[in-house]
């Protein structure tokens, strides 16, 4: 998928009608959209075209249970033709969206929902809308994360990728932990795959590690990394994103491709600047985005300098100044 143009004057359009419109109504889906959900779907494809040769996936995989559905909402209300837009200004060629709706497969009826990438305003906002919003999850601090994870590696067919060797990107927003396996049962009636085993969190990671970037985007930094960062670290490390605000996502995620064209931090919180977001929410997306462009050595940190002709041994204080 991905054919046709993107319009960013659409895209705000449709956003800019929904300012009032209570949730229900922008969420319309009361159970799994039949075209979201997994059960025997092959694959979803991200493809270059004579409008886009040279096509760049990119999915949302957003957590959808109690504590979460605010961030869906947003991108649906007012952010997601933000991150469109910053993605244009820093010359990300060709950005297909996809988005996932993640619960929990012990207990919600839709535990993974899946969209198709798209290039238009109008079928981007079409998925996104189409997620059902469940709202539900459990009370043990785990979330099916994995499953998107697997199906992510097993299920899509990138020309980024298969042409390119480059990665897509995966943002993965929740506030839990993962399950440690990811289910063969479980596989089996949500996605139709049969597995001899159950797989661990960490092989589910490595899998979708070698097509996307992965990274987890945790909202309300002060209340919710506590129980979830640490884990999630030892998976991904400074993929792990920690927030201020779910009003930061978009920026955040944005911030993150705008590292790879750009050339640190000060440049990204320009940019920001540039599509609208007010000081306060690009001092909270620079802050978030800090851990990540350290290890660019994009932190807009001067690099180390020697300012002694030999390295110090002993308890003498080091050598080098950043």
């Amino acid at each position: 998928m991905g054919y046709g143009g993107y319009s960013y004057e659409a895209h705000e359009n449709i956003s800019a009608k929904r300012t009032h419109t209570p949730r229900q109504q922008v969420f319309t889906q009361r159970a799994c959209h039949a075209l979201m959900n997994p059960k025997g779907l092959r694959v979803r494809e991200c493809r270059d075209s004579v409008d886009h040769p040279n096509s760049l996936g990119i999915v949302f995989a957003l957590d959808v249970t109690g504590s979460m559905g605010s961030i869906p909402e947003l991108l649906a209300r007012q952010e997601l033709p933000k991150f469109m837009k910053i993605l244009e200004d820093c010359r990300v060629a060709d950005p297909q969206i996809l988005f996932m709706a993640v619960g929990d497969a012990t207990c919600d009826k839709a535990p993974l929902q899946v969209g198709q990438f798209e290039t238009t305003a109008e079928l981007m906002d079409q998925w996104l809308t189409w997620s059902f919003i469940e709202g539900g999850g459990g009370g043990q601090n785990t979330e099916s994360y994995e499953l998107a994870l697997y199906w992510l590696a097993q299920h899509t067919d990138m020309d980024c990728w298969r042409k390119r060797q480059k990665r897509g990107y995966l943002f993965m927003t929740g506030d839990e932990l993962p399950y440690p396996y990811v289910s063969r049962h479980q596989v089996e009636a949500i996605c139709g795959d049969k597995l001899d085993e159950d797989i661990p969190v960490a092989a589910a990671v490595a899998a979708v590690e070698s097509t996307f970037e992965p990274f987890f985007l945790i909202p309300d930094l002060l209340e919710r990394r506590e129980r979830c960062e640490k884990p999630w670290r030892d998976l991904l490390g400074a993929h792990v994103l920690c927030m201020e605000s779910a009003e930061d996502t978009c920026y955040v995620a944005a911030g993150v491709l705008a590292l790879g064209e750009l050339q640190d931090l000060d440049a990204v919180a320009a940019l920001l600047t540039k599509a609208g977001a007010s000081r306060a929410r690009v001092g909270s997306a620079v802050r978030a985005l800090t851990p990540y462009a350290a290890t660019l050595r994009k932190d807009a940190v001067g690099a180390p300098r020697t300012v002694k002709a030999s390295l110090p041994t002993g308890d003498k204080p080091g050598s080098w100044r950043r």
